[in-house]
């Protein structure tokens, strides 16, 4: 269902009334998304997004249910349909009756910092069921088009078991690729006349696809997007079992087709799990939040480099000859990097630093 609006939290039922929602601790609330609570969940995802003091003890406490789930991401230019087949997609996988959450990544709102669009405007029909979870996140002006906060968001909709995540990215052209690095496949969506296959070269999309999708195949000209891509694919180098990304077409309207990327997407994940890719590619995908964090605690402490006394100290013996610059920056940088660490997830710390840039 669609993650409650505040107000809505905040009056709540009896039973989430008498918690409160200031006063339900992380344990808590992890265990109520662990059995299916989605005001535990969207709590939860709203402390991630807001780079909560609490951020690190959620991460702490999801790690151990990590990785349960499939995550897929869809993405496309704007305008294909990507809303749309991500609502034909739930439906189909509740039809197999599984719990799916789904991550709708927005524009940001100049004015709040929160996403233009709202999780009632979409999906409407699985606003109801209790086994669907659909929030929309804000990109907070990330170019990549993806929320900084997503890994983690993932891991909630994981902890409170989802079998399938769906991760919708706002669709921005040239930058909308890394959703790859983040899902288990990557479904790219192409529609006639909107660029066709030659923009998808363009955006670098070509790399990232698994399985691509021409959905609004009842339009003129789907055949000649379907034929421009298979040529493209064609002209790729694949060396002895890789994976070949099939083309589907689809009519995400009325749900033709839907099944045949459901079935896309289950060989893509049996591939992954038959020749190891899918692990190695969980392995690239940690190791990148990991590096990620790192950058973000570094910049955090080069942010407070101006105000740091040592400077001040290491620029004196340069000026008077005792010091050449290389060596007191090296000198500088070392001290540095004996600090302790900057506590990202603070109110004044590095995930707001980076959330600004």
């Amino acid at each position: 269902m669609s993650e409650p609006a505040p107000k809505a939290e905040a009056g709540g039922a009896a039973g989430h009334r008498a918690t409160g929602r200031r006063r339900r601790s992380v344990p808590d609330l992890v265990e109520g998304a662990r059995a299916g609570d989605p005001r535990a969940v969207g709590r939860l995802i709203s402390l991630v997004e807001d780079a909560s003091p609490a951020l690190r003890e959620v991460a702490a406490t999801l790690a151990p249910y990590a990785g349960q789930a499939r995550v897929v991401g869809i993405t496309g230019a704007p305008g294909v349909g990507k809303s749309t087949c991500t609502s034909a997609l739930v439906a189909a996988y509740r039809r197999q009756g599984l719990r799916v959450g789904v991550l709708a990544v927005d524009p940001t709102s100049p004015f709040s910092g929160g996403a233009l669009l709202g999780d009632r405007v979409r999906m409407q029909d699985h606003a109801t069921d209790p086994e669907v979870f659909i929030r929309s996140m804000a990109t907070r002006g990330h170019l990549g088009g993806l929320a900084w906060a997503t890994p983690q968001a993932v891991r909630v909709l994981d902890a409170a078991g989802c079998a399938v995540i769906l991760v919708e990215t706002v669709g921005v052209g040239q930058s909308e690729v890394e959703v790859a690095g983040l899902a288990d496949t990557t479904l790219v969506l192409l529609s006639p006349g909107m660029g066709d296959a030659v923009q998808v070269a363009k955006a670098g999309l070509l790399e990232v696809g698994d399985v691509y999708v021409v959905n609004k195949a009842d339009r003129e000209g789907a055949d000649r997007v379907r034929r421009d891509l298979r040529n493209m694919l064609a002209l790729g180098s694949w060396p002895d079992g890789a994976w070949r990304p099939p083309i589907v077409l689809s009519v995400a309207t009325t749900g033709e087709g839907v099944d045949a990327v459901v079935e896309a997407v289950d060989r893509h994940h049996a591939y992954g799990v038959d020749t190891g890719e899918l692990a190695r590619r969980r392995v690239r995908r940690a190791r990148a939040e990991v590096e990620a964090l790192a950058l973000v605690d570094l910049r955090t402490r080069l942010d407070r480099l101006p105000r740091d006394h040592r400077l001040d100290a290491v620029a004196a013996r340069v000026a008077e000859g005792d010091l050449d610059p290389y060596r007191a920056a090296d000198e500088l940088v070392g001290q540095m990097l004996g600090d302790q660490p900057s506590k990202i997830g603070d109110p004044n710390g590095g995930a707001t630093a980076a959330r600004s840039r």
